[in-house]
């Protein structure tokens, strides 16, 4: 089996740093839907078997493009939502996303039993998320292609766990808007990393260099903000 774990377009909210996590989440600007539009051209190499999203806006606008080019519809499933924020919710200000970061990264290097305030361990946002990807993959043959997309510290976080990356690895991994995460192998054997890619994937012009996108930069730079 293979995942493609592709990160939603950009929201207004991936402008301005705040942590958007709840349901049901800002929807694309217009940067955003530029990258969801592209995914499809960027992909051409892929035979996608199947494209499903989160039950976040922003997830859904950002798959339709790609399915839509492939004759499928979205699969909506529970589970693959973002990291929940808790108390943190829709703040930008450096002690939320230091709070935030450093949940993540402690995740990362083994310790599922930290809670994010107000929000849930590691333990339970793995087994959430492991356990959609479990249910997608059990509706697929062993050389399928799927497409998910989903969220930035989400896709951080699993592919870092799934995979068994090295803490130091796995906090420095950034993923910007439509960035892709490309794990291979099945719930049974593990999962192994075969790509990553930070970049958009319709390219470089497709980059917002001004934006304060705290979901998808990497734990270790979001720990060093001021």
């Amino acid at each position: 089996m293979r995942l493609l774990l592709i990160r939603h377009g950009q929201t207004p909210h991936n402008v301005t740093g705040a942590l958007d996590t709840a349901f049901p989440g800002a929807g694309l600007t217009p940067l955003g839907q530029a990258q969801a539009e592209a995914i499809p051209a960027a992909l051409s190499d892929e035979e996608v078997s199947a494209v499903y999203a989160s039950t976040l806006v922003r997830t859904q606008l950002t798959a339709a493009p790609l399915a839509g080019s492939r004759g499928l519809d979205v699969g909506v499933r529970d589970g693959l939502e973002e990291v929940s924020a808790g108390e943190l919710e829709l703040r930008a200000d450096s002690e939320a996303v230091h709070a935030y970061a450093g949940c993540l990264a402690s995740w990362m290097s083994g310790d599922l039993d930290r809670g994010m305030p107000g929000g849930t361990t590691g333990h339970a946002f793995l087994a959430r998320y492991l356990g959609a990807l479990d249910l997608i993959t059990g509706e697929h043959g062993p050389a399928d292609t799927v497409a998910v997309v989903s969220h930035g510290a989400a896709i951080r976080v699993c592919t870092a766990l799934a995979a068994e990356l090295d803490p130091k690895v796995s906090t420095e991994l950034r993923i910007m808007n439509t960035g892709m995460s490309v794990l291979e192998g099945d719930p049974r054997n593990g999962w192994q990393l075969a790509g990553w890619f930070s970049e958009p994937l319709g390219g470089l012009e497709l980059k917002d260099l001004q934006a304060h996108d705290v979901t998808g930069e990497s734990a270790e730079e979001a720990l060093h903000e001021t």
